[in-house]
């Protein structure tokens, strides 16, 4: 597959525009946020606004070429980072927004979170899989 083939800069476009509109939202409402943010986790609002911040760079990162790898890598890491805070929401039954979420959707969201690493990853152009050889075939 071509490092930067059409489905490549679709999903990559596509992601980019998730990570910012949840960017902005992180830092527009980061109350939201705090409900589902492990009690591990130092500074609470202070973290859950830099994720916004986070996630709006490397939105924006995805899009300039020379950032791109960066950015892929960031949003991957990112990705892993907030898994607790998935996993404490979906345990604790937390109600975000004043709507408690079920297991139909807390399961798949759970489940579709190494999707999202791979899916920065692909979209930066750090790897193929699971294309790289089908050409050679």
């Amino acid at each position: 597959m071509n490092r930067d083939s059409l489905a490549r800069r679709i999903a990559r476009l596509v992601l980019a525009l998730a990570y910012l509109a949840v960017g902005i939202v992180h830092l527009r409402s980061p109350e939201g946020f705090l409900p589902i943010v492990p009690d591990w986790v130092p500074f609470p609002r202070e973290v859950v606004l830099a994720t916004g911040v986070a996630e709006m760079a490397g939105a924006i990162g995805l899009m300039i070429p020379r950032l791109r790898h960066a950015a892929a890598w960031g949003l991957a890491a990112y990705a892993v980072c907030v898994f607790p805070a998935n996993i404490k929401h979906a345990i604790e039954g937390i109600a975000v927004s004043g709507q408690v979420l079920g297991w139909g959707y807390h399961a798949p969201r759970l489940l579709a979170q190494p999707v999202i690493v791979w899916w920065a990853l692909w979209a930066g152009g750090i790897t193929d899989w699971p294309w790289r050889g089908r050409a050679a075939r």
